[in-house]
């Protein structure tokens, strides 16, 4: 994984853990996941009583013996989960861009290692996404991620196309969330449609929550390409401080109104620290 500079044996470390989720497992073929049905597993759940129809070899002969009562034996039923990944590709992603990556393989690479189904998308649907299966998918997942193009959409939250998550299990969103909150009430508006857990992982750097520019300057807006000539006065880094807060609280409350899990994430503390410190933690992972 050195094109992502992930640590030593990030890989095998991530094999050891799995999606964690209250929702109803959705899909119809077998995978690692527990769901609230009985199937045929080897995970021993109860008992109940015999029934006509019921199928003989799942008679405990043990306990009729015990008994002289017929009880056949329940187990649980492992299904596929679901996951999507869909991720901010906008130009004001670029500074983030790697963390993205790697943020984005680690969470895809817990599903395949799982065998559950897996599908990847970027902003607005430009790139084709990618939808696969299980372990023998982790390879190409790599070369998926490896060749990834650079962040350069204007958009997102206003135009993502949210098809691809339609009976997600999980839904996971990653961005910056620098667009208006008009636009990301309609995202959340739209996406809690397809996903009963949807998870918000907004990713910010330090230069954006401590601006240290000073004096006379011409700022140029990634993603609108709209030019401002500013003077960075300490009356202009607090209205910045203010208007920022308004909207971390203003996007926060969105997340609230819809039913979505928010995580802010500092992309310079590092993927081994929010892999361990936030996604554990709260269990998003486990």
């Amino acid at each position: 994984m050195n094109f992502l500079q992930l640590p030593e044996h990030w890989v095998s470390r991530l094999g050891r853990h799995s999606i964690a989720t209250k929702s109803k497992i959705r899909g119809h073929h077998k995978g690692s996941s527990r769901s609230r049905r009985f199937g045929s597993s080897m995970d021993f759940s109860d008992f109940r009583e015999y029934h006509p129809g019921d199928d003989v070899r799942h008679i405990d002969w043990n306990v009729y013996a015990r008994t002289e009562k017929v009880y056949i034996k329940r187990f649980l039923d492992e299904q596929e989960m679901r996951v999507h990944i869909m991720v901010d590709g906008s130009k004001s992603m670029k500074s983030k861009w790697l963390f993205v990556k790697q943020l984005a393989f680690s969470l895809g690479s817990i599903v395949l290692l799982n065998d559950d189904k897996l599908t990847f998308s970027i902003g607005q649907g430009e790139h084709p996404p990618l939808r696969r299966k299980g372990k023998s998918a982790q390879k190409l997942f790599n070369h998926f991620i490896a060749t990834l193009p650079e962040a350069n959409e204007k958009r997102f939250a206003e135009i993502a196309d949210l098809n691809q998550s339609k009976d997600s299990t999980v839904l996971f969103i990653l961005s910056d969330a620098l667009e208006p909150l008009e636009e990301w009430q309609r995202f959340f508006s739209r996406a809690a449609k397809y996903s009963k857990d949807i998870r918000f992982l907004h990713l910010s750097d330090e230069q954006e929550r401590q601006p240290l520019f000073q004096g006379d300057l011409r700022l140029i807006d990634d993603e609108s390409s709209d030019a401002f000539n500013v003077s960075m006065s300490a009356q202009t880094i607090n209205d910045y401080n203010r208007k920022r807060v308004e909207h971390l609280d203003g996007l926060q409350a969105l997340c609230r109104r819809y039913g979505i899990q928010y995580m802010p994430v500092h992309i310079e503390d590092g993927i081994q620290h929010v892999f361990s410190h936030q996604l554990l933690k709260q269990k998003w992972i486990r």
